[in-house]
């Protein structure tokens, strides 16, 4: 899988990781139906609404719904919890970019000087 070169943020060669302000963020499983992942990403944006509007009201009980509503679509659609890949690799969620294994394509990508271990090695 190529880096996304259209709208939205780059996305790491093997397809695990989109890059956010400089940051990896595990992507969805891929394994996932057109149809389940709609409906996962559905409930993720509502809980995201409702603990938001529970924030706003100062309602304490229905944040933590709300987060827990969140944290249940998240490992769902596989960005929490055990990784979707099964070779062995570690998750490397929140880490930067520009360092570890992927510090290589990240200063492709990005134009950073600088270059460290390709992935997978």
């Amino acid at each position: 899988m190529a880096p996304r070169t259209g709208e939205g943020p780059p996305v790491t060669p093997d397809g695990r990781y989109l890059v956010v302000r400089g940051r990896l963020w595990r992507r969805s499983d891929p394994r996932l139906g057109d149809e389940e992942r709609a409906g996962l990403t559905a409930e993720l944006m509502s809980a995201r609404r409702a603990k938001g509007a529970a924030m706003r009201a100062g309602d304490e009980a229905a944040r933590e719904a709300a987060r827990a509503r969140v944290d249940a679509a998240k490992h769902a659609l596989g960005e929490r919890g055990p990784v979707w890949w099964d070779d062995g690799a570690p998750d490397l969620t929140r880490h930067l970019a520009r360092t570890g294994p992927y510090a290589g394509w990240w200063a492709e990508v990005s134009g950073e000087a600088g270059s460290g271990a390709q992935p997978g090695t």
